[in-house]
């Protein structure tokens, strides 16, 4: 059985702590490997690493900052399939979309690769004749990382990438559920020749290790992907030290279908978006609302589309759509908001109980008659269940969008682009998809609004979130 050790400072080391989590393999149910469980004197030693890199790394320039990581990049390629192999069986994700992880991982760090010579300060305009104002913008310093385990290789590299370019360096942990990817990572990382230091991976539970990260007197920043529960803790245990926060927390998105839709590619892009891994995905369709007049003729064909669903092993040739849940306590989750959910009068129009399968399986499942106040509206499932309801007109289903204390993602299906337009105007998301499945590009901003979150990532303005401005008046 593989046992991980702690990367600190360049190099595989023991766990301070002494201790170690098992890892296990969702869909067979067997213990795949031990990890770390740090702790304090783990994260302490972590974060000495990383501040001693700092200054030297800051001082190298941003174009050779970013060759690291296009030999990243490199690595991750020259290694896919394994990569995609080990992420497959820590988290039951099914092969074809582990693979779709580990190669857009690798087009990331050589997107943030391609910003070495594109961000910018400012000159701004003074009230003095002879004075210039400038406007740098500087690397925060030392980073805490903490990763989720639904996309854990991914997630890394939105931490890693953009924070690495902009001069800082880095402590990542990734969720204990899911660190043998990350840890696979740091391999990789030694072939690079990185300076030791600029990034090091520590495992152990969010309550302790993750804990004494936050709260450490070298964390310049943290940077949390996670539930809404884990970003008020990291909110309530950086308020001592005001260190900055930047948040990408849950989602209950939901997806509008107006009455001139094509009812077939938002029934296949509702589908895509709700079942993939297992439907274990912040920014997945949560809930449905469709208009009164085609909601028969939707519901009927979006229970078929639900039933046809296949899940199996990760490693099925062909490939199912989907394959276990996380864990146990996921299973148990969904399983009894569904049964709540009945219990209230929701109609199970397909699935509505675990599979008969190895796994930790539950049934894609679609609901209707929920309330707009219930549980199954209101709270994310992060499982293969969309609840649909009923709109009559335009401000109703914008009115039942915009309910819900979440504001990460969303979406709108109709052929009229003053809809769109006017959709676009009043969802209040991060993110609104037209036409088509919820997927973000690296290109664009991935935050939310509400309890989804503080900050962002991707694009130019998740590398402005590792960057500080220092405004100097220089009179002459």
């Amino acid at each position: 059985m593989n046992t991980l050790k702690q990367f600190i400072n360049g190099q595989f080391v023991e766990p301070l702590s002494k201790r170690q989590l098992e890892v296990e393999d969702p869909f067979e149910g067997k213990i795949i490997a031990s990890a770390p469980d740090g702790d304090e004197a783990d994260a302490d030693a972590a974060l000495q690493a990383a501040a001693a890199a700092q200054p030297s790394w800051a001082k190298k320039s941003a174009p050779e900052r970013a060759s690291y990581l296009r030999l990243m990049a490199a690595q991750i390629r020259a290694n896919r399939v394994e990569l995609a192999q080990t992420l497959a069986r820590e988290q039951a994700k099914i092969m074809p979309l582990a693979q779709v992880e580990i190669d857009f991982t690798a087009d990331y760090f050589e997107y943030y690769a391609g910003w070495a010579r594109i961000y910018e300060g400012e000159i701004i305009q003074s009230d003095r004749p002879n004075e210039n104002i400038f406007l740098f913008r500087k690397p925060i310093g030392v980073v805490a990382g903490i990763c989720p385990w639904n996309f854990p290789f991914f997630v890394m590299a939105r931490k890693v990438a953009p924070s690495l370019l902009a001069g800082c360096t880095a402590v990542i942990k990734p969720s204990s559920l899911t660190p043998l990817t990350t840890f696979a990572f740091a391999r990789l990382i030694e072939a690079t020749g990185l300076p030791p230091g600029v990034v090091n991976f520590v495992s152990g539970r969010g309550s302790t290790l993750g804990n004494a990260l936050v709260t450490h007197e070298l964390t310049d920043m943290v940077s949390l992907t996670g539930s809404v529960e884990a970003g008020r803790d990291i909110i309530r245990a950086s308020a001592e030290r005001i260190t900055k926060v930047s948040l990408e927390l849950g989602g209950k998105a939901p997806a509008i279908v107006f009455k001139d839709a094509d009812i077939d590619l938002a029934v296949k892009a509702i589908v895509d978006s709700r079942v993939i891994f297992g439907g274990q995905v912040c920014n997945c369709a949560e809930r449905a609302y469709i208009h009164e007049a085609i909601f028969d003729e939707f519901a009927d064909k979006l229970a078929k589309a639900m039933a046809k669903v296949t899940y199996g092993s990760p490693f099925a040739s062909p490939s199912p759509q989907m394959s276990s849940l996380i864990d146990s306590r996921q299973l148990e989750k969904v399983e009894a908001m569904v049964s709540r959910a009945v219990a209230e009068g929701a109609q199970v129009l397909t699935g509505g109980r675990r599979a008969d399968a190895p796994g930790y399986k539950y049934e894609p499942t679609v609901l209707a008659g929920c309330s707009q106040q219930s549980e199954m509206v209101q709270s994310e499932v992060f499982g293969p269940v969309l609840p649909i309801l009923p709109f009559n007109y335009y401000d109703e289903a914008i009115a039942m969008a915009n309910d819900s204390r979440y504001g990460l993602t969303s979406s709108v299906f109709t052929t009229n682009v003053s809809t769109v337009m006017q959709a676009l105007k009043d969802l209040r998301f991060g993110e609104t998809y037209v036409n088509r499945e919820h997927f973000e590009g690296m290109q664009g901003f991935h935050a939310g609004w509400r309890q989804s979150g503080i900050g962002g990532a991707d694009g130019k303005h998740g590398l402005m979130e590792y960057l500080q401005s220092q405004v100097a008046y220089v009179q002459y």
